[in-house]
């Protein structure tokens, strides 16, 4: 029996906004869909990341702060700060791309701002992907907290190709 939010359809980068699509209008949808993609990818599950928006080349992803994300400054680690970049902006990137192609994180960097605390957003915009010829695409994502703080910003190179 197959299911439209079975793990096979997220094969596909051009999966997620259709599986999205679905998923919103659940109470928990940007939940699931944050364990789908830890499912694909385990050690985003880490982060337990929530999908609160995701259109064709942008996403917002919601992580809690929990004991498991802390460091021992009672902030969030600066690796899972990471890890909530690197998912909000391969979502964004993913969502921006023509069937045929797929992205790899080449490059992570990160600006650490101040401690983080609380729940955090991360938010990525990205722009349509045209060419189905290899590329780096350069992106990057806002960490804010609940005040609206800007609390790190991550820089992304994805490398686009079939």
């Amino acid at each position: 029996m197959s299911s439209p939010l079975a793990l096979s359809k997220l094969v596909s980068p051009s999966q997620l906004l259709p599986v999205w699509e679905v998923l919103k209008h659940l109470p928990a949808g940007g939940v699931l869909l944050g364990r789908l993609a830890g499912a694909m990818a385990p050690y985003t599950a880490t982060i337990r990341p929530e999908v609160l928006t995701l259109e064709k080349g942008f996403a917002r992803v919601r992580m809690q702060d929990t004991r498991r994300v802390r460091n021992h400054l009672n902030s969030v680690h600066a690796i899972a700060l990471m890890n909530l970049g690197e998912v909000t902006t391969g979502m964004a990137v993913l969502t921006a791309l023509p069937e045929g192609l797929r992205g790899i994180p080449k490059r992570l960097s990160m600006d650490y701002l101040k401690k983080a605390r609380g729940p955090l957003v991360g938010q990525c915009s990205c722009p349509t992907v045209t060419s189905l010829e290899q590329q780096d695409l350069e992106v990057s994502a806002e960490l804010g907290n609940e005040a609206g703080e800007v609390v790190a910003v991550a820089h992304a190179t994805w490398r686009i190709g079939r």
